[in-house]
């Protein structure tokens, strides 16, 4: 069956795996609530013929505001089976982005969830292109979509619904994606059909697990790095279980045994704080066990280098302290997909030492996004590196170093945008404004981002991201941000990672105080001091942290510290803390 525009994914799912009762399911009352590939397939057909007879006509854009559910793909598979073009909203942006968002993209209809109606509510008289407002469940204010649906299933349009799908192309735009990017100026990504089925096609053999496997789904649909994956999951007829939250990713691993999971580094960062915060207060021979197992994790090698009294020790160590990580995570993991932001190289080896496979991958949105990923087998494995480049990619290290893309999954461009897009493509080759180079000759490393690359006031250049990611391999460390332009040397400010140093306050007394007076104890500037040294060890001379600053508060998105990916926004930072990084220095 060919597989040349994304909906065409729909019939194959039912030709292939047309006895799926869980295609898509998610938590209704506290019970997994599935639904069968036919029920997926029906719904998706009834709300395009309502679509159709709400008069949306192809090129038309329609928004979704809404967090992981089974509706978002039934909106989705819609919106594009009638050539409308989805354009994916975070629930988590502020007011202004929505009103830059619906004026910029035009939109015409917007799906939301009713919860999240405040959000937009104020905005929609500056919004004059917004003529309908659908929710996923019952509003008070709203229409719910079922009426939609509803109306489908009354007046189908099956005849006109097959001319309207006969007539998209592969090449038509399947989405507007906008990505805020740590600069705070919101451009849409157009993404073809093409764009995203080239890379679902590059990738569909990561997937450890055919259409009897289960993937957890929690990272957000909206961003294209979990909705390419989501694609590959049901092409293969993978059933996707959304969690209910963050906060119970591990309850939800454990109530379906997922087989698969996409992650951040984050998570997984988290994860660990909390593995080897109780591996500490263990006492005698267990605790003795615990960091003899961590120590041979750290020195773990996917390649398959590991000798025959290694792997016996691993295995020794799988039994005694890996395999209650493996059941913590549901016993049932058989490969971890980690992106969006680098992943510390000791995370990497000791998650894969411990028998969670996790692979790191790379990309961005314009390219649809990834570009390379570590792979199964041990040649196409390399730890600290974000694998070799995926088949269809081009990949080419500038000579200044920033890394160039060319192929199929590159953007069509940005949306009303013809100077930034001629300034981000040149040639085909797309400019990821990631700073790297290839180990092996094969194997690509990101060192940092090009424009983040600040001189120092002896004429050494730094790239922040790279120290940063050191810097956060410390238990003691959540965020931080490396600063340094213009000055003798480095510094740093630095969000502590309080929920770790609370439990290791109350082993030094039961005093416990709040966060902005836990960065004045001398104590904890000493131990911070400690651990800023130890990686000190690892910079270059001109790079090393000679001073820093303790940050009390919370980065987050409605504070502008973060985008909606959780990606740090620098300029925001430096901006908010100027007066603090100037006493710094001083």
């Amino acid at each position: 069956m060919g597989f040349e525009r994304l909906f065409d994914i729909l019939p194959h799912y039912v030709a292939e795996y047309a006895w799926k009762k869980d295609a898509l399911a998610a938590k209704e009352n506290g019970q997994w609530r599935a639904y069968s590939i036919q029920e997926y397939v029906e719904k998706v057909n009834n709300l395009s013929y309502g679509l159709i007879n709400l008069g949306i006509h192809k090129g038309d854009r329609i928004a979704s505001i809404s967090a992981n559910r089974p509706e978002w793909n039934i909106v989705d598979m819609a919106m594009m089976q009638v050539g409308a073009i989805h354009v994916p909203i975070y629930p988590t942006i502020g007011t202004n982005d929505y009103d830059y968002i619906f004026n910029h993209a035009d939109i015409k209809m917007v799906f939301i969830e009713a919860k999240l109606f405040y959000k937009i509510k104020d905005i929609l008289p500056h919004c004059p292109s917004v003529k309908q407002i659908y929710c996923f469940s019952e509003g008070q204010e709203i229409k719910d979509y079922h009426e939609i649906i509803n109306d489908g299933m009354k007046n189908p349009q099956a005849d006109k619904l097959a001319i309207i799908k006969k007539s998209i192309s592969t090449n038509d735009i399947a989405t507007i994606i906008y990505t805020s990017g740590t600069t705070g100026n919101m451009k849409g990504v157009m993404l073809t059909h093409l764009n995203i089925i080239s890379n679902v096609l590059a990738l569909i053999k990561i997937p450890p697990t055919g259409s009897e496997g289960k993937a957890l789904s929690y990272l957000p649909l909206c961003h294209i790095y979990e909705r390419t994956i989501n694609y590959i999951f049901q092409y293969k007829g993978i059933s996707i279980y959304y969690a209910e939250s963050v906060a119970k990713i591990v309850d939800n691993l454990n109530e379906i045994k997922a087989d698969i999971m996409t992650t951040v580094p984050r998570l997984l960062e988290k994860v660990y704080d909390k593995i080897e915060g109780k591996g500490a207060k263990l006492e005698g021979v267990k605790k003795k066990i615990f960091y003899w197992a961590l120590d041979l994790g750290l020195k773990y090698n996917p390649k398959g280098e590991n000798s025959f009294f290694y792997n016996l020790q691993l295995a020794i160590a799988r039994k005694l302290v890996f395999s209650k990580w493996q059941q913590a995570m549901g016993g049932n993991i058989k490969v971890l997909i980690s992106g969006g932001a680098a992943l510390q190289p000791r995370l990497g080896r000791l998650f894969n030492a411990a028998g969670i496979p996790t692979l790191e991958g790379y990309g961005m949105t314009e390219t649809s996004p990834v570009i390379a990923v570590n792979d199964w087998g041990k040649n196409n494995s390399y730890i600290g590196t974000v694998g070799p480049k995926v088949v269809n990619v081009e990949v080419m290290i500038a000579a200044d170093g920033e890394i160039l893309a060319k192929g199929p999954s590159v953007m069509l461009g940005y949306y009303k945008e013809p100077a930034l897009t001629a300034e981000a493509i040149t040639d085909g080759w797309m400019h990821t404004g990631d700073l790297g180079e290839l180990v092996e000759n094969r194997f690509l490393k990101i060192t940092g981002r090009k424009k983040d690359l600040f001189k120092t006031s002896m004429g050494k250049y730094v790239a922040p991201s790279h120290l940063e990611e050191k810097l956060k391999e410390s238990p003691f460390i959540d965020t931080a941000v490396v600063v340094g332009e213009n000055q003798k040397h480095a510094g740093a400010l630095i969000v502590p990672n309080f929920e770790y140093l609370k439990d290791w306050c109350k082993l030094k007394d039961e005093n416990c105080p709040k966060p902005e007076e836990v960065i004045l104890r001398e104590d904890v500037l000493k131990k911070m001091k400690e651990e800023i040294n130890k990686f000190n060890k690892d910079f270059g001379s001109h790079e090393q942290i000679k001073v820093f600053k303790l940050i009390a508060d919370e980065w987050t998105v409605d504070s502008g510290m973060v985008t909606a990916k959780m990606s740090v926004r620098r300029p925001a930072v430096i901006a908010n803390y100027q007066m603090v990084i100037d006493e710094m220095f001083s």
